[in-house]
């Protein structure tokens, strides 16, 4: 199975358990409402068992799964089995976050199956040497994010957003880098793309604010700002 093309820029929502049931299909109707209006790509993660709703009702979305195993069909009690993800129509998965860290074993063996199945590998780094190191694995997204900004509300400097996007470019031409961490406005949205990334996103600047749709509102027109910006050449 083909894997998803991804355009430059696109986003990420990642509820991660924050939401799950009809919280989180709310979520999931605004941002697919979001990407139809402005015609973007936006991976959206859920729960495994809400995964299945997000795939039938949400049409414009990117269903993506937290996590994934390297296993095959057969014994794996317990495990997530790459060909059940991508069956039941998952696009892409997240990897080795923070709060799922993963050995380098087992992550270079999770890319392969994904690859395998057509399933889109978005994977985790801390620091721009990580990032360097994990990048050899050509994963089709690398999500650049330092460990302790997550979930605070500050984001990266320019200097860090920079520097760990270029590093893995470097390496890996053709992985998409995805600046992530603290990421819950629209400035923020469009500081990262500014700076270089190709995809930005958020949890909790999204999910814990008074107003979760009306911030959803605001980083997809400062993306769509991005996107044109982009297209005059104004940014990288």
């Amino acid at each position: 199975m083909d894997k998803v093309k991804l355009e430059r820029p696109f986003f990420v929502v990642n509820p991660k358990a924050y939401l799950y049931g009809s919280d989180l299909q709310k979520l999931a109707k605004k941002t697919d409402e979001l990407c139809k209006k402005y015609k973007f790509q936006c991976l959206f993660t859920a729960q495994l068992i809400d995964l299945p709703w997000v795939i039938e009702h949400c049409p414009h979305l990117l269903p993506c799964a937290q996590s994934m195993e390297s296993l095959v069909p057969g014994r794996g009690m317990g495990h997530v089995l790459p060909e059940a993800l991508a069956a039941a129509g998952v696009k892409a998965t997240f990897l080795n976050h923070a709060e799922n860290p993963m050995t380098i074993h087992e992550l270079a063996a999770t890319i392969a199956r994904a690859n395998e199945v057509g399933i889109l590998t978005c994977v985790c780094a801390d620091s721009v040497e990580e990032a360097q190191a994990i990048a050899e694995l050509h994963p089709d997204i690398m999500t650049c994010e330092l460990t302790s900004l997550i979930g605070t509300g500050k984001i990266a400097g320019k200097e860090y957003m920079m520097a760990s996007t270029r590093a893995v470019k470097k390496i890996s031409p053709k992985t998409k880098v995805l600046q992530a961490a603290g990421i819950h406005s629209g400035q923020n949205v469009f500081n990262a793309i500014l700076w270089g990334a190709d995809a930005t996103g958020g949890t909790s600047g999204i999910v814990t604010a008074k107003d979760p749709f009306a911030v959803l509102d605001e980083m997809f027109a400062a993306l769509d700002q991005a996107r044109s910006a982009l297209s005059q050449n104004e940014i990288f």
